[in-house]
């Protein structure tokens, strides 16, 4: 695919971006995304920052017309806002659909190598485990609990990749309609596992490509031990239903 010219016969690509309280991380990223992949559309899914991050997205609107903006007046979870961008996506015609975080821990420079990676895949997934992946500055602990995280839902979902945790994502849009997004569990960070488990079962191809996770250096962190406790607990109960035999689709 490529990904660097844009014309009328050029796959429609749409990059989500969900924030809360990112209007300084915002104002650097967009332009970077529109660097990196210049046919991509870019829509961030914002839950009312108070911060003012929603009025920096309507600014480059204003002047871009491939920047979009979906605010949404509650905050409601990651998982619920990502959804929110996806089915945004799939109702607009998106042919692909990107998933990224806003605080620049995604490389956007890999946006191209994640894209073209669909011609044998329906999802692209920008992953930490495979060869040439990795995470920098993470410290001794966070590296522990990543490892423990991706290896308790490879075995309580037969998901076979390696980053199943990592929001970093291409995904075919025509397989996404075949995912009944209603019967998501997870509001939080769980949504991750789980859509690569919705995902297996509707019959996608997943491939990896190797990123290194860099932590953020402008905001806070809204991963809080009570949302790894709800992300846990929403994986414990997808592997039960997967246990007795619940229909995914």
């Amino acid at each position: 695919m490529d990904a660097t010219s844009s014309s009328e016969n050029s796959p429609r690509v749409l990059v989500t971006v969900c924030t809360y309280n990112e209007k300084e991380n915002i104002a650097k990223l967009i332009p970077e995304i529109r660097r990196s992949l210049p046919i991509a559309h870019i829509l961030v899914v914002d839950d009312n920052s108070p911060d003012g991050t929603a009025d920096i997205v309507r600014q480059f609107s204003q002047t871009d017309p491939q920047v979009h903006l979906l605010l949404r007046l509650q905050k409601q979870g990651l998982g619920a806002a990502t959804i929110h961008g996806l089915k945004q996506g799939i109702d607009e015609g998106y042919d692909f659909l990107i998933n990224m975080d806003a605080d620049f821990s995604h490389p956007t420079a890999v946006l191209p190598q994640l894209f073209a990676a669909m011609d044998q895949a329906d999802v692209a997934i920008g992953s930490r485990y495979v060869p040439g992946g990795g995470v920098s500055n993470w410290g001794y602990i966070r590296p522990f609990m990543s490892w423990g995280v991706n290896t308790y839902s490879r075995v309580l979902l037969g998901v076979k990749a390696r980053d199943c945790s990592g929001a970093y994502r291409c995904y075919r849009t025509s397989k996404l309609k075949e995912i009944d997004f209603a019967k998501f569990r997870a509001k939080g960070y769980a949504f991750q596992e789980e859509i690569l488990y919705r995902c297996a079962a509707v019959g996608c191809r997943f491939t990896e490509v190797p990123i290194v996770f860099e932590n953020r250096t402008v905001g806070e962190s809204k991963i809080n031990s009570k949302e790894v406790v709800r992300a846990l607990r929403d994986i414990a109960l997808l592997g039960c239903d997967r246990l007795r035999g619940v229909s995914v689709r």
